[in-house]
């Protein structure tokens, strides 16, 4: 069947109706992931008088960095078993029923099952994440020319999910119970996974059989010989090597960035005045409710659009995605009728990490725009800026933390800090992860972009799993030291780093050859 480029085929919103059921699709999965993540620490460290398990930061700050680094390792796996075996479509619901599955072990609460669910949900990770994207770029290969929106679209879904899931997961979990937040969680990742299945017949039968390749390499393996550039091996080795350099440096960004849920959320737990009273009261209770019913009045409206032009095609799909909706605002609502008669207000220690999400799409458009425009800098510089403005965030940590005496094991220190950290961390993160695969994809010859993109994830892993290990020293830092001292380690690391690249840019530039 041929596809003709007319507005039937990008009749919703300027884009194939197709993509936006994958949007909300990814939307419940990020609500999942990034709900469970927000309270998952929170809840191993809590007292048994609050639910908790009582573990040490050390030992949940460990379990946590194992768990973020395979999750940037198995959708390799996962990938290959979709390109061989299955086809898009059934690894993306596969994954989706395993993560489900997962999150209904987390909340029975047992250490058994703690292990068994976070084992499911790495690997229903590895299923879900690498195949719904191909699916986006499938519905695109006919309109290359429409394949930046469609993404940028797409991951609106990722950090919309990541938004919906920390306020409503974190609420639940520190004000009713933490099986109640990871239930959450799964109840959402369920009903994720039937939208996406009772809706397949949009995608054009795109991901239905498996592609039998092995992975992006053998995809374009046939493409004429005259189709890709001719590059001397000197210059593509020379490349090679500044992906390479950017993939080593990479490690020690989400190394610090990640303790947005390990040692973060734990600073935010026991050494941030969190309950407020008088006019900071009504400062957040006016906040918190427009950062809960706008977003969502936006994404409703969205659904509506979607209904409108789907419905007699894919109703089953629909009918869950309503019922999806209507149970968040439900949550959303009932959340807002405890928080605003209350005079004195106390904010859940989990609320902070909405914040990523919250100036991810506050700025994105703003960066984007600086990076179309004259004053583009180049990838070291991006690089280098991102690890400056990260290591600053940290070091307005550390100087909030001045005042807390060594070894101790709470202080009220005033929530600005946080707050000014988190919006560093994200200008950070926009100069450098959406840059990072960029740079990849344009250094790297075509048939070795699969592997590549394979070994930039793996830099990432590590990140994430140093993030952990490093994060879980603490309490033995706090105790000899001081929290103002342990913040400075992700100050100075960073920033160093940051000065580093910047230094070696025309280095770096010669050896792109090109390259921009």
């Amino acid at each position: 069947m041929t596809v003709q480029d007319d507005s039937n085929d990008f009749s919703l919103l300027g884009h194939k109706p197709a993509l936006y059921v994958l949007f909300f699709t990814e939307m419940w999965e990020r609500f999942s992931y990034y709900g469970m993540r927000a309270i998952f620490v929170l809840f191993l460290t809590s007292t048994f008088a609050d639910g908790g398990w009582e573990w040490s930061n050390e030992r949940a700050l460990a379990l946590l960095g194992t768990y973020t680094s395979l999750v940037y390792v198995t959708p390799v796996i996962g990938g290959w078993i979709a390109d061989k075996f299955t086809g898009y479509q059934k690894a993306v619901a596969l994954g989706a029923l395993v993560m489900t599955l997962g999150h209904a072990a987390m909340a029975l609460e047992t250490e058994t099952t703690l292990y068994i669910g976070v084992g499911l949900l790495i690997i229903g990770n590895g299923l879900f994440k690498p195949n719904i994207t191909s699916i986006v770029s499938g519905l695109y290969d006919k309109f290359p020319e429409r394949k930046d929106g469609a993404f940028t679209i797409f991951y609106m879904g990722v950090n919309s999910g990541g938004f919906i899931g920390v306020l409503l997961c974190g609420f639940l979990g520190e004000n009713l119970s933490w099986a109640w937040g990871f239930g959450l969680a799964g109840i959402f990742m369920m009903l994720g996974m039937l939208q996406f299945w009772f809706g397949r017949s949009i995608f054009e039968n795109v991901g239905v059989a498996p592609s039998k390749k092995v992975d992006l390499s053998d995809a374009i393996e046939n493409i004429p010989d005259e189709v890709e550039e001719k590059v001397p091996a000197h210059v593509q080795r020379d490349r090679y090597i500044v992906v390479g350099v950017l993939a080593f440096f990479v490690v020690f960004f989400w190394a610090s960035f990640e303790q947005a849920s390990g040692s973060m959320t734990i600073f935010a737990n026991k050494f941030t005045q969190r309950v407020l009273s008088g006019s900071s009261a009504s400062i957040f209770k006016i906040v918190d409710t427009l950062i809960t019913i706008v977003p969502l009045g936006v994404i409703t409206w969205v659904l509506f659009k979607l209904f409108a032009q789907t419905f007699k095609k894919i109703s089953l799909s629909n009918i869950v995605l309503g019922i999806s909706f209507l149970s968040v605002w439900a949550i959303a609502l009932w959340k807002l009728s405890v928080i605003l008669p209350q005079e004195t207000t106390e904010i859940p220690a989990s609320w902070f990490l909405i914040l990523n999400s919250l100036f991810i799409i506050t700025l994105a458009p703003l960066f984007s725009k600086v990076w179309e425009s004259k004053y583009n800098p180049s990838a070291t510089v991006k690089f280098g800026l991102g690890m400056i403005l990260l290591g600053v965030g940290f070091g307005m940590l550390a100087w909030g933390s001045a005042s807390i005496p060594q070894g101790a094991k709470t202080a009220s220190v005033s929530l600005v800090w946080l707050v000014v950290a988190y919006l560093l961390h994200t200008m950070g993160e926009l100069c450098l992860s959406p840059v990072g695969l960029s740079y990849v994809s344009k250094l790297v010859p075509a048939k070795k972009i699969g592997i590549m993109f394979g070994l930039w994830y793996l830099a990432i892993a590590i990140g994430n799993k140093l993030a952990g290990f490093v994060g879980s020293y603490i309490d033995v830092i706090v105790n000899n030291y001081s929290m103002s001292a342990f913040f400075l380690i992700f100050t100075i690391v960073p920033i160093t780093v940051g000065v580093i690249l910047i230094l070696i840019t025309s280095k770096m530039k010669k050896m792109m050859h090109g390259v921009h």
